[in-house]
C-alpha cells in the first residue's frame, strides 16, 4: 500500500497531539460563581506551577447545578457558596460520592443599590425581609412600603437564580426561610445583576463581597443592621471580625475522595488551594476574605485525614469557621 509522505506526516502529528492531549492530567470543577474567581486564580496558578503537566477547567453552573454534577461523578471538586444539602448529600450517597468539606475564603454577601440612590443610609434586616419574602410579590413594588422613610419610588429587584448557593444563604439569613418572592430579574450570572442595578436609580440587588469589589465604581454597597445594632459595611475586616452580620458567611469547595485518592494531580491542586503559601494572598486579591491561620491549619488536617461528611446540622447563619472546622463532619 502507498502512503504519500503529507498522509504520514499527518498521522505523526494527529497521533503526537493526541498522547499530549492524553498524558496532561485534568482536575474538573464547577459549581458556585461566588467561589469561581477564587478558583479561576487557584488554577492559574497552580497550572504555571505544574509547567503544563496538569489542565484546571473551572465551569459556573451554581451551587445547586455543580452539586448535580459532583453527585453524578462527573467532577472533581465543586464550588459551594453554600454547605450542601442533605437532599444532595442523599443523591452523592446513592452514587457513592464520598466528599471532603473544606472552607474556600470568607465572604460578606453584599447589598447594592445605584450610587445616585440619596435616600438610604443602610437597611435593615427587617427591611430586607419585607422586600424579598414570598409574601411581597406582587404587593411590595416600592421603596417606601419597605420603610415609611424611603420615598414613594418603584422598586426594582436584581439577584441570583434559586440555583445559587448565594440565594439560598440569602433567604436563609434575611427571609428566614426556604424561598423568597418570585417576580424579581434572577441570574447565576453576577454581572447581569451588576449591569441591572448600575443602570437603575432605583433597583436593589446582593451577590459575594468580591463583585462588588471588582464594581465599586458603578455601585454602592448599603451598610446593614441587625437587631438593633449600628450599621456595619460589608468589607474583607468586617467579615474576619464578624461584626458584619447575619451576612457574613464561609465559602467552600467539595473534594471527590475517590479523585483525591486516585489522581494525584487533584491531590495536589487540593494541597495548593487549601496553602498557606498562596492561599492567602490570592483569596485577597479576587476580593474574598482569607481564613484564619488556624483554620488553614485544621482544614489541612481534615483533607490529610480524609475526614468526610458534612459538619453542618441544617441550614446555620452565622457560625464562625474554627468553630466549624472543629467539629466532627457526619
Amino acid at each position: 500500500m502507498n502512503i504519500t509522505l503529507p498522509t504520514v506526516l499527518l498521522g505523526t502529528c494527529i497521533a503526537t497531539l493526541a498522547t499530549s492531549a492524553h498524558a496532561r492530567e485534568l482536575v474538573k470543577i464547577d459549581g458556585s460563581s461566588t467561589v469561581f474567581p477564587i478558583a479561576e486564580a487557584m488554577a492559574e496558578e497552580f497550572q504555571i506551577e505544574e509547567k503544563g503537566k496538569t489542565m484546571v477547567t473551572v465551569g459556573i453552573s451554581g451551587t445547586g447545578g455543580g452539586f448535580k454534577k459532583f453527585c453524578r461523578g462527573e467532577t472533581d471538586i465543586s464550588n459551594a457558596s453554600r454547605p450542601i444539602k442533605d437532599s444532595e448529600r442523599k443523591i452523592c450517597a446513592e452514587n457513592g460520592i464520598e466528599f471532603i468539606e473544606l472552607p474556600a475564603a470568607l465572604d460578606a454577601l453584599t447589598i447594592v443599590i445605584n450610587p445616585n440612590n440619596d435616600w438610604v443610609t443602610h437597611l435593615n434586616i427587617e427591611d430586607l425581609k419585607k422586600a424579598w419574602e414570598p409574601a411581597a410579590q406582587g404587593k411590595i413594588t416600592s421603596w417606601k412600603q419597605v420603610n415609611a422613610s424611603f420615598p414613594d419610588r418603584p422598586l426594582k429587584l436584581f439577584g441570583p437564580g434559586t440555583d445559587s448557593g448565594t440565594y439560598d444563604y440569602f433567604v436563609e439569613a434575611v427571609v428566614e426561610g426556604k424561598s423568597s418572592r418570585g417576580d424579581y430579574t434572577a441570574s447565576e450570572d453576577d454581572n447581569v445583576i451588576v449591569q441591572g442595578v448600575a443602570n437603575d436609580v432605583n433597583a436593589l440587588g446582593f451577590f459575594g463581597l468580591a463583585y462588588y469589589e471588582e464594581n465599586k465604581n458603578k455601585l454602592k454597597a448599603a451598610p446593614i443592621s441587625w437587631n438593633g445594632s449600628k450599621a456595619v459595611s460589608p468589607s474583607v475586616e468586617t467579615a474576619k471580625n464578624g461584626t458584619y452580620q447575619p451576612l457574613s458567611r464561609p465559602i467552600f469547595i467539595y473534594v471527590n475522595k475517590q479523585s483525591a485518592d486516585n489522581k494525584p494531580h487533584v491531590e495536589r491542586f487540593v494541597n495548593f488551594f487549601m496553602s498557606e503559601e498562596h492561599a492567602p494572598q490570592l483569596v485577597k486579591e479576587v476580593g474574598y476574605v482569607p481564613l484564619p491561620e488556624k483554620a488553614y491549619k485544621l482544614a489541612q488536617d481534615n483533607f490529610k485525614a480524609r475526614r468526610t461528611g458534612s459538619v453542618f446540622h441544617g441550614a446555620e447563619v452565622g457560625i464562625g469557621i474554627e468553630e466549624l472546622l472543629a467539629r466532627t463532619p457526619k
